[in-house]
Parts: structure tokens; C-alpha cells; sequence
């Protein structure tokens, strides 16, 4: 018998099975992707029932960062959910659409194709920004309840005559120009600071595998979207719940730049720093941050 065959054949003696088997409420059909308004294929992790959690991933990175938050949470109670930006893991790459409005497009597509309410959106580095955006363009709209931003990329990283804190416009260039020559090797050059001496090597491999699924357009034109945006005004605006938690050993994106004038931004917002956490403190504080995103949510 062929391999054809036996498929069919298995297939039909299913049915046959199936046929004298008691009947049994159908399940839903698992969902793997959203499309996004301009038609983009979206992959998504949806894990757990409860209260929803949304994770956004950092630049470059992929929902596949969150699995150290959202396999505990989601036996916590919580309904986990995360996607892939557009150009990164198993998302579609239209080659455009790296955007603040467009990528909180996207994010909106995902609340509303799965009809979220009341969600915590938890969003690392640039998507901070995302999240802002979100909420200055679509509103709550009854979806979203609280943020909390995770060492985030704002509210504005360039330096400015108002911002004189902020980064140097060459040297974001300079850095970016570093990337556009040699990604992997950028990656390599700044793995140290980006987690803690004990962090496994195996792990840091990890990331920076991860981050090499994002295509070429997608780290260009998102890191320059994240270093030129000024969410200042933006962000004086959010009055919902917020909560920003900053390491006080961030390389990427250093305290004093970012998460101390990111939280007096806030109407509602509080500000916690972990001492000795880097900008990868989703894999080297996970015990702690676990316990204060589900703190978070559930308050």
C-alpha cells in the first residue's frame, strides 16, 4: 500500500471510529494568525482563559520572548496572548508598515479579531511606543485597562534642545549604520549588557537567534521609528492605569533617559526599578516580574 493509501485509509477508518462515537460539543478552531487592515498575515500564541494579558516584544524580538511570562501566567489563570510585529518570526513581511501609526494598526487588528476586553498590555522597549499610539489613535475603546511598560524606549531617546538628556542624532546613526553593516555581529558585540553574567550562554544564543528572524527592513526602519520618536505629548495624555518597570542597569535604554521621564509622564503612573536588571530582564528577572505583571493585572 502506497503512502497515499494509507493516509486515505486512516482517514476513512477515523471516520468510521468517529461515526459510532458518542457525540462531543465541537471545539473551537485554534487560531494561528490575524490579518492586519492592510491585509498582513499576523502569527499570534493565544495560551490560557481568564483575564486577558497582551505582550508586545521589544525591537527585534518575537513573541517567542514572552514564554517565560506567559507559560506561568496562563496556569496563573490568565489568558496569554502574543504576536509576531510584522517582518519578524513567523509573521508576513510586506516590506513596509514599520510605522508607530501602522504598528498600532496591527495591535489594534489583534483586540479586535479576538474581541479582547479589559486586557493588561504588557510592552518591552520599543513597543512602549506601540502601546501609546495605540491609545492615542484608537482610544481604550473598552479593550484596554492598564499598562505596563517594561523598560520602555520613551517617551523620546533623541536628544533635542527640550531634551538634552536624550541620545546625540550621530551617534544613533553611527549605530544604525553598525547594524545595516553586520546584524549578527552587532548582536554579538552588545550581548554582554543586554542580560547578566550568569545568564547561560545557550539563553544569549537564544535571543540573538530569535532577533535574526526579523528581516532586514523591519530592524532598519523600526529602529529608526523608535530613536526618532517623541512621545512626550502622547503620553501626558494616557489616564489609565500604568506601571513602569525599568532596570537600573539598562545599557539600551538607560534609566535617567527613559524610564524615570517616561513615568512622571503618566497621569496614573508608578515607576519600580530593579536593582542590577538589564534591558533583558524578561529572562534574568523573571520570578519578580512574573509576580508584579500578575500583581499588575490582577489590581
Amino acid at each position: 500500500m502506497d503512502r497515499r493509501n494509507l493516509l486515505t485509509t486512516g482517514a476513512l477508518g477515523g471516520a468510521v471510529l468517529a461515526a459510532g462515537a458518542p457525540a462531543h460539543a465541537a471545539q473551537p478552531a485554534v487560531r494561528t494568525h490575524v490579518a492586519a487592515r492592510d491585509g498582513a498575515s499576523l502569527f499570534i500564541r493565544d495560551w490560557g482563559a481568564g483575564e486577558p494579558i497582551v505582550f508586545l516584544a521589544g525591537w527585534a524580538l518575537t513573541s517567542e520572548m514572552w514564554g517565560y511570562q506567559m507559560a506561568p501566567l496562563s496556569a496563573a489563570g490568565f489568558r496569554c496572548i502574543a504576536y509576531d510585529r510584522r517582518g519578524h518570526g513567523r509573521s508576513q513581511d510586506p516590506g513596509r508598515g514599520y510605522d508607530y501609526d501602522t504598528l498600532a494598526d496591527d495591535l489594534a487588528s489583534v483586540l479586535d479579531a479576538l474581541d479582547l476586553r479589559g486586557v493588561t498590555l504588557v510592552a518591552h522597549s520599543m513597543a512602549g511606543g506601540e502601546a501609546v499610539r495605540y491609545l492615542t489613535r484608537h482610544g481604550s475603546a473598552g479593550r484596554v485597562k492598564k499598562v505596563l511598560f517594561l523598560a520602555p524606549a520613551l517617551p523620546c531617546i533623541e536628544q533635542k534642545a527640550d531634551n538634552p538628556m536624550g541620545v546625540p542624532a550621530e551617534l544613533l546613526d553611527l549605530n544604525l549604520k553598525a547594524i545595516m553593516a553586520d546584524f549578527p555581529g552587532w548582536l554579538s558585540a552588545n550581548e554582554a549588557p543586554f542580560v547578566v553574567p550568569a545568564t547561560s550562554q545557550a539563553m544569549r544564543d537564544g535571543i540573538k537567534a530569535m532577533m535574526l528572524q526579523a528581516s532586514m527592513q523591519a530592524v532598519i526602519d523600526c529602529n529608526r521609528a523608535m530613536t526618532s520618536a517623541d512621545f512626550r505629548r502622547e503620553m501626558a495624555q494616557i489616564d489609565l492605569p500604568c506601571l513602569v518597570i525599568h532596570g537600573d542597569m539598562d545599557a539600551s535604554a538607560p534609566l535617567e533617559i527613559t524610564g524615570k521621564p517616561a513615568a512622571a509622564l503618566l497621569k496614573n503612573g508608578a515607576l519600580k526599578v530593579y536593582a542590577g536588571a538589564p534591558h533583558g530582564l524578561f529572562v534574568t528577572h523573571v520570578a519578580p516580574l512574573n509576580a508584579d505583571i500578575e500583581a499588575f493585572a490582577r489590581g
